[in-house]
């Protein structure tokens, strides 16, 4: 017999019935029906009902029981007059014959755990990451960090079965240009000189490719100095990071859609539709649903109208780029409903403002802006789909700005008339991305990954427009969210020199910034591509969570603080001294 048990507390059936055992956990309710005591024992397996009968010295102890607190209990097994058939051990009971304490727990807790009459969403947040620790032990939440472990471990054997080698990379590196900040470590060792932790092991999977390995992988840790959002975690985050020598674009869609099917199926009920994912080229993919990252579940599509509108009247629409959603039955909704939108539109989508009519049965136009329809405009709204009792929105503005305020808005009117596919996963592969844009600051800089291939090559480096050019660079998006993003690599010293100077970095700042890769690629690098799956992502998708921090252990809070360990905190000045930083109040 263990010290603490011989079974969990999900464990006993009717065929244990007489036996002698020892159980140890949580006290998760206590019910004190005068003579008897019924204590629900939990731990990470199930619950267990105990009754504690009319015996002087068990119901002393027992009145110490505080819930929450971790008892062990030793009994004998006997069938429950009045079974349970919602657990697993519904059917058996513990007739306690001793029990003891092994972890008191206070009276009273910050809040709840595991109540029926609490929803632990309704607990403020801040609270619950400074005692994650009893957050945890909540049954939604404590299910999703094992779910997380469950795909962990079936991507490693997926990846395995596919042929790749599981190789760790550093943690303490270099900074180099990646999309956002580094953090950054100070070392003792060499006064001045830091290192960064890396944001994501690009360098170094491509090093590995150069130095023979065919089909590299890891579950890396990233991190990134970036604001908190509800998809993305502050600070870290895990990636499934593969690389694969010899390989093309096409090869490396296979093992994303092969990986990332197989998990979901395996993890999910939801409907994942068959066969490869859909590509779509990132111009087309801004035109249509005005975001890179689109959510195919909704059946809204964005139209270009400002042909139509060319000789309007309309001055909001002059020299505008105009686009338009048409939402089918959208005549049904009432004055409120457009009014509610357009305050959308402008308070937090960020638009001047937001134009519409409505179709009614027999296709008059009224509402909105209907006195600037004209007939032949109207005619051409339908050819585009704007037919007997549906709405049509409208948003003018330059042309980006166009596109990203009409993909809110199809958003929005989704969520708000309820037209986003129930429980299911839609998948597609965004494709074809720029490899150039204009920084704010009106520099070419790079859209993407800085160490894509471009396509065409030296050629297009050399002859195209920096803005025209097109990088062998690709997501993969899942009902809205980024879930993953790779790239053909450049593997060729010369062309990674000039793709590094049209946006700004002489040769001598790439030797130095990244010069491990320049040096390599000198001594014979094979072709390479690869991709990076988010890992906190898919267990968020996995899960149907709204919030990436509910599948994550120990997550940051919203301003990047960890509330249960107090970071970042002041270190001492000895510490300072020691890696020779000096801090001004």
């Amino acid at each position: 017999m263990n010290e603490y048990r011989t079974h969990n507390c999900g464990e006993l059936r009717i065929e244990n019935k007489g036996q002698r055992v020892k159980i140890a956990g949580w006290v998760q309710r206590i019910r004190n029906l005068g003579g008897m005591r019924f204590i629900d024992l939990r731990d990470q397996y199930g619950i267990t009902q105990i009754i504690i009968a009319e015996n002087e010295e068990m119901q002393k102890q027992a009145e110490e029981l505080v819930t929450e607190c971790v008892i062990s209990v030793e009994g004998v097994v006997a069938e429950r007059s009045s079974k349970n058939n919602k657990i697993p051990t519904g059917d058996i009971e513990l007739q306690a014959e001793k029990i003891e304490v092994l972890g008191k727990c206070k009276n009273v807790l910050p809040f709840e755990v595991n109540s029926e009459k609490i929803d632990i969403s309704n607990v403020k947040e801040e609270l619950r990451l400074e005692y994650r620790f009893l957050d945890l032990r909540n049954e939604k939440i404590h299910n999703n960090i094992l779910l997380r472990s469950k795909i962990m471990k079936f991507v490693r054997d997926k990846m395995d079965e596919m042929g790749f080698s599981e190789i760790q990379t550093p943690i303490l590196a270099n900074s180099s240009p990646e999309g956002a900040r580094d953090f950054l470590v100070p070392s003792r060792l060499h006064p001045g000189e830091f290192y960064a932790l890396p944001q994501a092991p690009q360098q170094f999977k491509q090093l590995l490719m150069v130095s023979g390995f065919d089909k590299y992988y890891q579950i890396a840790p990233c991190f990134r100095d970036e604001d908190p959002r509800a998809d993305r975690a502050p600070g870290e985050f895990y990636q499934i990071d593969f690389e694969m020598s010899f390989a093309t674009q096409e090869d490396v869609f296979k093992v994303l859609e092969e990986l990332i099917t197989s998990t979901f199926k395996k993890f999910s009920t939801w409907k994942i539709a068959e066969g490869p994912f859909r590509r779509i080229p990132y111009k087309e993919a801004m035109e249509i649903y005005g975001s890179d990252k689109p959510d195919l579940r909704n059946p809204l599509i964005i139209q270009d109208v400002t042909e139509i509108f060319e000789n309007t009247e309309f001055m909001a629409f002059k020299d505008k780029t105009i686009k338009a959603i048409i939402v089918p039955n959208g005549a049904e909704q009432g004055r409120k409903f457009f009014d509610n939108m357009t305050t959308y539109a402008v308070e937090v989508a960020g638009a001047k403002g937001l134009a519409w009519v409505k179709m009614d049965n027999e296709n008059n136009v009224s509402g909105g802006i209907s006195k600037f329809i004209t007939e032949d405009i109207k005619k051409e709204l339908q050819k585009l789909g704007a037919n007997a009792n549906s709405s049509i929105f409208f948003i003018a503005d330059e042309l980006k700005t166009a596109q990203k305020i009409s993909g809110q808005i199809r958003t929005e009117l989704a969520n708000r008339l309820d037209l986003i596919e129930k429980d299911t996963y839609k998948f597609c592969l965004i494709v074809d991305f720029p490899m150039y844009e204009l920084s704010d600051e009106g520099t070419i800089d790079f859209n993407h990954n800085p160490f894509s291939m471009p396509q065409g090559g030296m050629e297009s480096l050399q002859n195209k427009d920096p803005l025209e050019i097109l990088a062998y660079q690709y997501d993969v998006v899942c009902n809205g969210y980024e879930m993953a993003s790779g790239a053909v690599r450049n593997h060729n010293p010369e062309i990674m020199v000039k793709a590094f100077e049209i946006a700004g970095y002489p040769e001598e700042e790439v030797e130095k910034r990244f010069g491990a890769l320049y040096n390599a690629f000198k001594y014979g690098t094979p072709p390479h591509a690869g991709a990076a799956p988010g890992l906190d992502r898919m267990v968020m998708l996995i899960a149907n969570e709204p919030n990436i921090r509910e599948v994550i252990a120990f997550p940051k809070n919203k301003k990047a603080r960890d509330a249960l360990m107090g970071a970042p905190s002041t270190v001492t000045e000895q510490q300072l001294k020691d890696i020779h930083i000096k801090i001004n109040k």
